[in-house]
C-alpha cells in the first residue's frame, strides 16, 4: 500500500507538472515578445494586466503560458474529451475518465463546457501558487458537484469511487469493493461537525486545516514552478 500511494502521488505530480508543460510548451522566456500576439482564434483572452492581477503569474510568464495554450489549443478552448485524453496518459492503470470530468468542471467555471485560458491560468494559479485557504476552496468546489455550496455524503462518495478507479491497479485487488465507503463515513463523520447531513465550506476547511495528511498533500503543487 505504502508503494501504491508513493505512486500514484508521484503521478499527481507528474501531471500536476505536465500542467504547466502543456501551457508553456517549449518555448523560452527571452523568447516571447512583449505583447500577445492574438491571432485569428475563436476564444480570445482577456487583456494581460487583467490576469497579472487576478493570478499570481507576472506578465512575462502569462506570455508564454499564452504561447503555449495557443499551441496546444488554437481554438483557444479545450473541451473536456481532450482533458480526458490528456489525464489518462497518467493513469494508464485504471480509468481516469469520472475524475477528470469531476476536474474538468471544476476548471470550467463559466460552466460553458469548455475550458478558456482564463479558466485554466486561474484554476493553476491556485494549485501552484494559492494560500492554502485558496486551494481548499478550489478543493470544496471540487467535491460540491452540482455547487449548491454543500458537500453530501454521496458527492464525497462519488469523488472517492473515481479518485480509486483512475487509481486501478495501484489498489486492485488489494482494496475491497466497499473500501471507498467505508473510507467516506469516516471522513464524512469528522467533517460534518453538526450531524446535518452536508458538509459546509466553513466545515471542510476547519477539518482540512486540522489534518495533517491533508495539509501535508497542499504541499503536492508547491515546487512545480
Amino acid at each position: 500500500m505504502t508503494s501504491c500511494r508513493k505512486r500514484c502521488k508521484r503521478e499527481m505530480f507528474k501531471f500536476a507538472q505536465y500542467l504547466y508543460r502543456l501551457v508553456t510548451g517549449t518555448l523560452h522566456a527571452d523568447s516571447v515578445e512583449d505583447e500577445l500576439e492574438l491571432s485569428a482564434v475563436r476564444h480570445r483572452p482577456e487583456g494581460l494586466e487583467k490576469l497579472e492581477a487576478l493570478t499570481r503569474f507576472n506578465r512575462k510568464e502569462l506570455q508564454i503560458l499564452y504561447r503555449g495554450f495557443k499551441n496546444e489549443c488554437p481554438s483557444g478552448v479545450v473541451n473536456e474529451d481532450t482533458f480526458k485524453d490528456i489525464y489518462s496518459q497518467f493513469f494508464p492503470q485504471g480509468d481516469a475518465s469520472t475524475y477528470a470530468h469531476f476536474l474538468f468542471n471544476a476548471f470550467d467555471t463559466d460552466k460553458d463546457g469548455s475550458v478558456s485560458f482564463e479558466d485554466f491560468v486561474m484554476g493553476l494559479s491556485i494549485l501552484l501558487r494559492g494560500s492554502v485557504q485558496e486551494k481548499l476552496n478550489w478543493a470544496f468546489n471540487l467535491y460540491d458537484i452540482n455547487k449548491d455550496g454543500y458537500i453530501t455524503k454521496e458527492e464525497m462518495l462519488d469523488i472517492m469511487k473515481a479518485i480509486y478507479d483512475m487509481m486501478g491497479k495501484c489498489t486492485y485487488p488489494l482494496l475491497k469493493d466497499d473500501t471507498p465507503r467505508q473510507h467516506v463515513e469516516i471522513f464524512f463523520q469528522k467533517m460534518d461537525k453538526n450531524k446535518d447531513g452536508v458538509v459546509t465550506i466553513d466545515e471542510f476547511i476547519d477539518c482540512c486545516q486540522n489534518d495533517e495528511n491533508i495539509m501535508r498533500s497542499m504541499q503536492l503543487f508547491d515546487n512545480v514552478i
